[in-house]
């Protein structure tokens, strides 16, 4: 009977408070919160853009002036913007994040998702490859040449 108390409360209340649905939204702490995925098929994307230092450089500019208030400027989910966010942005350099393809960052990029925005009208297709150039540049290892 109490099973069927919450079920009722569950469909019920939403209607009488103006909500369609009722949905649980984990904390952006939780390790089950749900991992945002790109379609399968947009593996598939590929740069038909060289990547050359002044690509790299221009996404660097864009980057700084458009992502890094949220990404950090090294890329870390850490930035000034992001941190007051529900959501945490993502680490560019977290091995999740890192190991996907270029066309799904490409896609993610193209079509946002929250407080991502979407930067497919904002950006052409030659500048959010050029950020994904640079978010693939931003992330590689730095070593100690002595």
């Amino acid at each position: 009977m109490r099973l069927l108390k919450k079920i009722m409360a569950g469909v019920l209340l939403p209607g009488v408070f103006g909500f369609t649905t009722l949905l649980y939204k984990p904390k952006t702490d939780d390790p089950k919160q749900d991992r945002w995925k790109a379609p399968v098929w947009a593996d598939t994307l590929k740069s038909h853009f060289p990547t050359e230092p002044l690509t790299l450089a221009q996404g660097e500019e864009l980057f700084m002036e458009y992502c890094s208030s949220c990404h950090g400027e090294t890329g870390f989910g850490d930035g000034a913007a992001g941190r007051s966010l529900g959501s945490k942005p993502a680490n560019f350099h977290d091995p999740e994040v890192a190991k996907q393809t270029d066309g799904a960052l490409f896609w993610k990029l193209s079509n946002g998702r929250g407080n991502m925005p979407p930067f497919k009208d904002v950006f052409s297709d030659e500048q959010r490859w050029q950020l994904v150039a640079y978010l693939r540049k931003l992330t590689v290892p730095k070593t100690n040449n002595k």
